[in-house]
């Protein structure tokens, strides 16, 4: 073949390729999916009680600039309780948490004591130092509007609210909400119309006289996080990690389907509010975090099956913002159980990570329900609860070989001895309540 013949055949195959019009680049979803089965193998002919662990992940952010824009509104009690250490304290955690901020992100302060003031309307991040004097200026007196603070709070936030940005209202309170509503109840309210907008609640109980419950209900419901100080001196640190949290947000509004499938019933869900209907269930979580895993545990009532049958447990769909790319992205995933008469082959296969989930969720309310037997002043019916605990988790340790249910029987153990007391109640309720609280929404701090 002659040099003239194979340029131009040269020249056909780059003008080919380049007439090829160019696929679009797939982008990478934003969040990572996985089904298990603490039991994945079960004893044929026999009716059996499971936990399926649904699972989340937010991927890896590659570059810290690439984040998603915040719009936060700080709410700071400034009652008269809030005099002192504890007001220059909330105010410095408040400048320097702010300072980590750049031009895109919105911010707003609000203040309140029996009235609300707007110290710092809705504003881009920009010009600190203005910012900074405002808060300073802030002065401690008056009762505890807590109510009126954080929809004031939701309030700026509302004027650049955007599903594309992470909308979050940060409060501090260190007393009780006594002026307008001011029930964990009415809170907890407040807290679920909020997360339909789209707004996630953190609350920051500082000292030993605010209501535990009051502010656990108003996060829980909107799924924000929260946090037990006793010290003032600590609030900057624990503002640091919410604002880590909020600045590494990937994805919003994630909704979650389970599905149950061939005879399989819905019996409970661990951690988390859920609706279960009829084999349907239902539940949601506001926001996902980047590298932070957030799970639900599903427990069902699995019917018998012959030896070696297997069989689809649940279907589960996720529906989801992905904030990056501004679209709604889809998940799905399934999780079989296989059957045997080999006992051998039934402990070989147990997944160990997810039995420790899902026992961990199972004594976590073994400890709300020792805490609610405390509140009635039955301290020996919650000490046995607690001791079914430890034993639970002693049981299930010793079987799996985990040292992390062994070491969370003794914290069961210790939580028994602490409750008799009185003098240290408030602050062991408070501890209690915190850590029932991280524990079943997977808190980074």
């Amino acid at each position: 073949m002659n040099s003239h013949r194979l340029i131009k055949i040269k020249h056909l195959i780059v003008a080919a390729c380049l007439s090829i019009p160019l696929l679009p680049t797939a982008h990478a979803k934003q969040v990572d999916l996985d089904v298990n089965l603490a039991t994945p193998i079960m004893e044929a002919n026999k009716t059996h009680n499971a936990f399926i662990k649904i699972s989340l992940e937010g991927i890896k952010q590659e570059k810290l600039q690439e984040r998603i824009p915040a719009n936060i509104a700080i709410v700071l009690d400034k009652s008269g309780s809030m005099q002192g250490d504890k007001m220059y304290y909330a105010k410095e955690a408040a400048i320097m948490a702010i300072n980590r901020l750049d031009l895109n992100d919105i911010v707003s302060v609000v203040s309140y004591d029996s009235r609300v003031n707007v110290v710092v309307p809705a504003t881009k991040a920009s010009d600190s130092t203005r910012i900074a004097r405002a808060i300073n200026r802030i002065q401690a007196q008056g009762n505890t509007a807590l109510f009126a603070g954080v929809s004031k709070g939701a309030q700026e936030l509302r004027k650049f609210l955007d599903l594309n940005k992470v909308n979050r209202v940060i409060l501090l309170s260190d007393g009780l909400a006594n002026v307008g509503p001011s029930t964990p109840n009415e809170l907890g309210k407040l807290g679920l119309s909020l997360a339909k907008e789209g707004i996630s609640v953190t609350t920051i109980g500082l000292g030993l006289g605010y209501n535990e419950d009051l502010m656990t209900q108003l996060a829980g419901f909107s799924d924000g996080n929260h946090a037990f100080v006793e010290n003032a001196s600590s609030l900057a640190e624990i503002f640091q990690y919410e604002f880590g949290d909020v600045l590494s947000v990937v994805a919003q509004g994630v909704e979650i389907r389970i599905r149950c499938k061939n005879g399989v019933r819905p019996i409970r869900v661990l951690g988390r509010e859920a609706e279960i209907s009829g084999s349907t269930v239902n539940t949601r979580m506001n926001q996902l975090y980047s590298e932070q895993e957030k799970f639900i545990i599903l427990e069902v009532e699995v019917p018998a099956q012959e030896n070696q049958a297997s069989i689809d447990l649940v279907d589960v769909d996720i529906n989801y913002n992905d904030l990056f790319h501004k679209r709604t992205e889809r998940l799905n995933s399934t999780v079989a159980a296989n059957f045997t008469r080999s006992q051998q082959q039934i402990e070989e296969a147990i997944d160990t990570k997810t039995y420790e989930a899902a026992a961990e969720q199972v004594a976590n309310e073994y400890n709300r329900k020792a805490v609610e037997k405390r509140d009635q002043g039955d301290i020996q019916g919650a000490k046995t609860i607690l001791q079914e605990s430890a034993n639970y988790l002693d049981n299930l340790g010793q079987s799996l070989a985990s040292p992390k249910l062994i070491e969370q029987k003794e914290e069961a153990l210790q939580d028994a001895q602490e409750l008799d007391d009185e003098q240290e109640w408030t602050k062991k309720r408070k501890e209690l309540k915190e850590r029932q609280y991280k524990r079943a929404n997977q808190q980074s701090y």
